[in-house]
C-alpha cells in the first residue's frame, strides 16, 4: 500500500506521497501537487490544496488528493513530466492530465471532477437536462448525431481537451427550438447566449476549433488568461482600465469592447478575443512601454506584436474601423519577437529587476549591485594606476640612461682634448720600460 502521512484539517485530508506511490497509484484516481519546499508559489498553494482535500472528501469523490516533494523524489517527478513547481496533475490509469487553470479551490475541484468523471462524453437525454447543463456551464460543446467519423474525432479531441471544458452529446430533438442545423452529424458550441456550428471547411481542424472556442467572447483578462489565449491563435482586443475608477472614460472604453464582442461576433469571433484588463502594470511589462490608462491595445500573442489606435476610440464604429485596419494590414504593428526586441527585453527585464530590488529593499540593492560595482571600480583604478606608474618609471629610466650617455660622451671629448695637447698618452709596456731607461740616463 502507499505509505502516507495524513494532513488532517476538519473532515478532509491530503496524503503525503513517497516512492511507493509509483507502483500503487493505478489502483485509484489521484490529484497530486508536485511541489518544492523552497518554492514560494508552492507555499501559497498549500492552504488551498488542503481545502481541495477537504472538499473532495466531503463530496464523496473517488479522487484521492495527494502531494509529493518533487525534490526528494525527483526520479518519479521526472517520469510524470514535472518541469516546474508547483505542478498539478490528475493521474487516471495510464493517463496524466495537467492542470493549467487558476489556483483556486473551486477551479481545481471542478477540474478534478470533470476529468475523473465518466463517461468522457456525457449524454443529454432530455430538454430539461440540456437546460440544466446550459445554466451551469458558460461554454458548452455538444455532438449531435449518430455514429460517424466526426464522432470518433470528437471523442479523440475530448480525451485531449477535457482538461479545459466539458463535452456532451445529444439528439436533435433535445436542442433548443432556436437551433437550426444545416446537416447531421454536427458539433456545436453554446456560449454568449448563442451558438456556433463547426464547419470543417472554414474552421479547419476540430481540435484547433474547440481550443479557439472554449472561451467566452468577452473576458476579464489577466496574465494567466493571456497565456491560455496564446493557444487560440486569436488577436486579443483589450480595454486597459482601472476597475475602481467609475469615470466616464474608463466605463466607456469597457462598454465599447463589450458591444463589439456582442454585436459583431459573426464578423470577428474567428479572429478576435475581447476583454478588459484591470490596471496597466502587467501590460506595461509585456509591451515594455508605459501605457496611460484608460486605453485600448490589441495583442498578437503568437508573435508578441501589438497594435495601438492612432486616435482616440470614441465609439463602437471607431473600434470596428481599428479592427478592420488591423485585418487589412493598414494598422502599424509594434513589438514582435525579432532580435532587437529580444535585446530590448533583456535590458528591460534587467532594469526592472534592479528597480524592484531597490524598491523592496534599498540596503539589499546597495549590497547586491553596489559591492560588485565598487570592486570593479577598484580594479579599474588599480589597472589605470599601474599603467601610469609604469610610464613614470620608464620615463625616469630613459632620463637616467640619457644622462649616462651624456657623461660618457663628455668624458670622451676631454680625453680627446688631453691626447691632442699631450697631457695624456697611452703607452705599451715596452715603451714604458724604454722611457724609464732614458729618464735614468738623464739623471
Amino acid at each position: 500500500a502507499v505509505v502516507v502521512h495524513v494532513v488532517a484539517s476538519g473532515a478532509g485530508f491530503v496524503e503525503d506521497l513517497d516512492e511507493s506511490f509509483k507502483e500503487n497509484r493505478k489502483d485509484d484516481i489521484w490529484l497530486v501537487d508536485f511541489y518544492a519546499p523552497w518554492c514560494g508559489h508552492c507555499k501559497k498553494l498549500e492552504p488551498v490544496w488542503n481545502e481541495v482535500g477537504i472538499e473532495m472528501r466531503n463530496m464523496g469523490s473517488p479522487v484521492k488528493v495527494g502531494k509529493m516533494d518533487a525534490t526528494s523524489f525527483s526520479s518519479i517527478a521526472s517520469e510524470f513530466g514535472v518541469r516546474g513547481y508547483p505542478t498539478i496533475k490528475l493521474l487516471k490509469g495510464d493517463l496524466a492530465y495537467n492542470y493549467r487553470g487558476p489556483r483556486t479551490k473551486d477551479d481545481i475541484v471542478e477540474f478534478a471532477n470533470r476529468v475523473a468523471g465518466e463517461p468522457l462524453i456525457r449524454p443529454l437525454p432530455s430538454q430539461h437536462m440540456f437546460e440544466h447543463v446550459q445554466k451551469r456551464h458558460r461554454v458548452l460543446f455538444v455532438y449531435v448525431g449518430g455514429e460517424s467519423p466526426l464522432k470518433e474525432k470528437y471523442i479523440e479531441v475530448a480525451s485531449e481537451l477535457i482538461v479545459y471544458t466539458y463535452f456532451f452529446s445529444a439528439s436533435e430533438d433535445v436542442l433548443p427550438e432556436y437551433v437550426t442545423l444545416p446537416e447531421l452529424p454536427a458539433v456545436m458550441v453554446f456560449k454568449d447566449g448563442t451558438y456556433f456550428v463547426y464547419d470543417e471547411y472554414e474552421d479547419g481542424d476540430l481540435s484547433s476549433w474547440i481550443n479557439r472556442e472554449r472561451f467566452q467572447g468577452y473576458l476579464h483578462v489577466d496574465g494567466f488568461t493571456l497565456y491560455e489565449l496564446g493557444d487560440t491563435g486569436k488577436l486579443v482586443a483589450i480595454a486597459v482600465i482601472d476597475d475602481k475608477n467609475s469615470s466616464v472614460e474608463h466605463t466607456r472604453l469597457k462598454s465599447i469592447i463589450q458591444e463589439v464582442a456582442r454585436d459583431y461576433r459573426d464578423h470577428f469571433h474567428r479572429d478576435f478575443q475581447f476583454g478588459h484588463m484591470d490596471g496597466n502594470d502587467y501590460i506595461n511589462s509585456l509591451l515594455m512601454d508605459d501605457l496611460t490608462i484608460p486605453t485600448i491595445v490589441v495583442l498578437n500573442t503568437s508573435n508578441q506584436q501589438y497594435f495601438l489606435p492612432d486616435r482616440h476610440i470614441e465609439s463602437t464604429e471607431d473600434m470596428v474601423q481599428f479592427i478592420n485596419n488591423i485585418l487589412d494590414g493598414t494598422a502599424e504593428a509594434q513589438g514582435g519577437d525579432g532580435l532587437l526586441q529580444r535585446i530590448k527585453r533583456i535590458i528591460y527585464d534587467a532594469k526592472s529587476t534592479i528597480v524592484s530590488v531597490f524598491k523592496s529593499s534599498p540596503l539589499l540593492g546597495c549590497f547586491l549591485f553596489g559591492l560588485p560595482l565598487g570592486v570593479i571600480s577598484i580594479m579599474c583604478y588599480g589597472i589605470c594606476t599601474a599603467d601610469t606608474e609604469g610610464e613614470v618609471f620608464e620615463h625616469e629610466g630613459a632620463k637616467k640612461e640619457s644622462g649616462d650617455r651624456e657623461l660618457t660622451d663628455e668624458g670622451s671629448e676631454e680625453e680627446q682634448e688631453e691626447e691632442k695637447n699631450g697631457k695624456y698618452t697611452e703607452l705599451s709596456d715596452g715603451e714604458l720600460k724604454q722611457k724609464d731607461i732614458m729618464e735614468k740616463k738623464k739623471d
